[in-house]
């Protein structure tokens, strides 16, 4: 770990002048931030505050993660809420994906009669995130099959719940509602591959619960990437078990009054980025040497999320209790995939849900965080190849651009 010298002392003292500044909710905030990141070598801490915003800017620039784009749709939820999708199409022809191009035919007629629908893989993103932080499983599989990306409600280009927004709680149970009104959307007919990280496998779990009909006709295989069926309250997040105790049952409250101030806790948070950064990269990756690209990646999917959604979905997770559901999932080919370094939804979940199905493929990846898919692409991607061809959705001899 870093020794922090005496200009970084006064760089500190300069950030907590900021945060009261930005209000007493920012600095509520930003004490919640360095509490939590104690024990913790945050590098910028030694570097000039212009020049880690000079690289920032230049990673911002120069990094094409989350560039990907496709042929994009809304779905509408329940509650009215729009939802984002994306569609990106194989073009039969070439063998290429379409993107955001119009494709052509989907589907050929032969003697007056359509072929089969085509395999849809459907991607859900997990707490905080947005389709894009799938970039390398989508870049590797455009051309391949055809694939959903969408934005879980409240995140990325999705619309803010408007249920949430007159103050009924979140319940996973909407998302997994959600999803359904995502497939009916973009994806009405023909077999589906479902791959969920974290809060995205939560929420196919909650599909799977209400939907059990559809998921018998259509759903062909399932991939849970860092996620959880339960018991998410007795996390540690790698925390001394007295602290966490301490710190759970505050948090919800904490949370609460800072989502009522989201305008200033927002200004702490920028007061507070450096800080922000170490704790990002502290809970998403497990590995030291990590593309500085990725981790900054990383930080601006989870600083684009507002405070008062953070605070919104938090509760949902730990009600979360979806194991019953989980013989669901046991006549399907299921990949379970989690790292062995993850802090938010531990392996050791992932062992669980593996336990509730025997014939599934557990993959613990050595030197990984939670966001496992950025840290190692091409292993996530390999797997989830493999299961693909499990599935039938790509053809043995295809190969992912990984």
């Amino acid at each position: 770990m870093s020794e922090i010298s005496a200009g970084d002392a006064v760089a500190t003292a300069a950030s907590a002048a900021g945060w009261r500044r930005a209000g007493i909710a920012g600095a509520a905030i930003g004490v919640i931030a360095a509490g939590a990141a104690a024990g913790v070598a945050v590098e910028r801490l030694t570097v000039g505050r212009g020049m880690r915003k000079r690289a920032r800017l230049a990673l911002d620039a120069t990094g094409p993660y989350g560039s990907l784009r496709g042929l994009p749709g809304r779905a509408t939820a329940d509650d009215g809420t729009e939802l984002y999708y994306e569609i990106d199409e194989v073009d039969p022809g070439s063998g290429k994906s379409t993107g955001g191009t119009p494709p052509g035919p989907r589907r050929r007629r032969l003697f007056g009669h359509k072929a089969p629908a085509p395999v849809t893989v459907v991607f859900s993103h997990g707490y905080c995130l947005s389709q894009d932080s799938w970039h390398f499983q989508r870049a590797a599989l455009r051309g391949l099959v055809r694939t959903v990306h969408w934005d879980q409600r409240s995140h990325g280009r999705s619309e803010r719940g408007r249920a949430q927004a007159q103050g009924v709680h979140l319940r996973f149970d909407q998302l997994g509602r959600d999803l359904k009104a995502v497939i009916d959307a973009a994806a009405p007919e023909g077999p589906l591959v479902l791959v969920g990280h974290s809060m995205g496998g939560m929420t196919i779990m909650e599909f799977a619960d209400q939907y059990p009909a559809l998921m018998r006709d259509r759903v062909a295989a399932v991939a849970f990437v860092g996620t959880s069926s339960g018991k998410l309250g007795e996390v540690s997040f790698g925390l001394p078990v007295a602290g966490v105790n301490a710190v759970r049952r505050v948090l919800p409250g904490v949370l609460k009054a800072l989502g009522s101030q989201a305008e200033l806790v927002e200004r702490g948070r920028r007061a507070t980025a450096d800080l922000f950064a170490g704790l990002i990269k502290r809970y998403s990756f497990g590995s030291r040497d990590v593309d500085p690209a990725v981790e900054r990646f990383a930080e601006r999917l989870i600083e684009s999320t507002p405070i008062d959604v953070v605070a919104e979905f938090y509760p949902a997770f730990i009600a979360h209790d979806k194991s019953k559901a989980l013989p669901l999932f046991r006549d399907l080919p299921v990949l379970i995939l989690a790292g062995d370094k993850d802090l938010v939804t531990p392996s050791s979940h992932s062992e669980a849900i593996a336990d509730r199905l025997p014939d599934a493929e557990l993959v613990i990846v050595p030197d990984a965080g939670h966001l496992v898919m950025l840290e190692h692409p091409e292993t996530v991607t390999d797997r989830l190849a493999d299961l693909l061809v499990r599935a039938g959705a790509v053809p043995e001899s295809s190969e992912a651009r990984g």
